[in-house]
């Protein structure tokens, strides 16, 4: 068993079924919205979400620092802008779209670390960037002969930028606190600043109980807290680049899941879908074989 967990392959194959678990959640919490308003399922979901990770973290609470308290706020704060978004733009438009829309955050987190921390992008950045940037034209279903946003795909664009800036949080901390308190004090947050944020976003009163609900919000939680341990998990054996490739396959699965549920993307918009991935996977490309010629002139 500890061999396993130290796995490099297992570590990969457990990132690719959250993945699959992940691309699920889109079609899962479209179909929450027939019985709860957005901000309240959000709550809802990291409220179980916080329960599931405190249970087994309660030890490593007891040393909880300031800074880590602080760490886990500005996080949290993140996750309820970006949960918050996507959640409120799924009820106008696909989950598959939302899927293809949300995963530009990869392209995204370079270069937002090149504006935060002088970190200059490669050029396969600059490149899977522009082709993601064309994909987004197109899943807009207008092209550029007229380039128009909705208001559920503004929405969803925002929740990319607030992935982006949580991943660049993440990995600023990563080292410097205990993950274990963090990931608990992040979920707190997310879940009480969704419930807060309720009448700011015309939700003046609380759902009525439904077993739809409970079952989806307990369903979403669980996956929401297993998703996040597995993360923390595999990625001491998988490099960024490599987790980053496997990230990719969420909208992909999250549009197969769609389609089996009825969904039906236009032919453009699929092409669009096509290139953010591909602008995704093209981003995360580093032609290592140039470094190595730089080895020898090194000694």
């Amino acid at each position: 068993m500890t061999a396993l967990s130290q796995s490099p392959k297992a570590a990969q194959f457990a990132l690719i079924v959250i993945t699959m678990i992940w691309g699920g959640t889109f079609l899962a919490v479209q179909y929450a919205l027939n019985f709860s308003t957005p901000m309240f399922f959000v709550g809802c979901r990291f409220a179980v979400a916080t329960l599931a990770i405190f249970l087994i973290s309660m030890k490593s609470m007891r040393g909880l620092t300031f800074k880590e308290t602080m760490a886990g706020t500005a996080i949290g704060v993140l996750i309820a802008i970006g949960y918050g978004t996507q959640t409120i733009g799924l009820q106008t438009i696909l989950s598959s779209e939302s899927a293809f829309l949300t995963a530009l955050y990869v392209p995204l987190v370079p270069i937002l670390m090149w504006v935060i921390f002088q970190k200059r992008p490669s050029l396969m950045t600059w490149v899977g960037t522009a082709l993601a940037f064309i994909g987004l034209i197109f899943l807009t279903g207008n092209g550029f002969s007229n380039i128009s946003f909705s208001y559920g795909q503004v929405l969803t664009l925002i929740c990319a930028f607030a992935v982006a800036l949580e991943i660049i949080l993440i990995g600023y901390f990563a080292g410097k606190v205990n993950l274990r308190r963090v990931t608990v004090i992040q979920l707190a947050v997310a879940s009480l600043l969704s419930f807060a944020s309720m009448p700011m976003v015309g939700e003046h009163s609380i759902p009525n109980f439904s077993w739809g609900l409970l079952i989806i919000a307990v369903a979403l939680g669980l996956a929401s807290a297993l998703i996040q341990f597995v993360m923390n998990w595999a990625q001491r054996m998988v490099d960024p680049t490599r987790a980053a490739i496997i990230y990719a396959g969420e909208p992909v699965w999250a549009g197969v899941i769609g389609r089996i549920a009825g969904e039906r993307l236009t032919l453009l918009a699929l092409l669009g879908g096509l290139l953010v991935v591909l602008g995704i996977l093209v981003s995360e490309l580093k032609f290592k074989f140039f470094a190595k010629k730089q080895l020898p002139e090194n000694k």
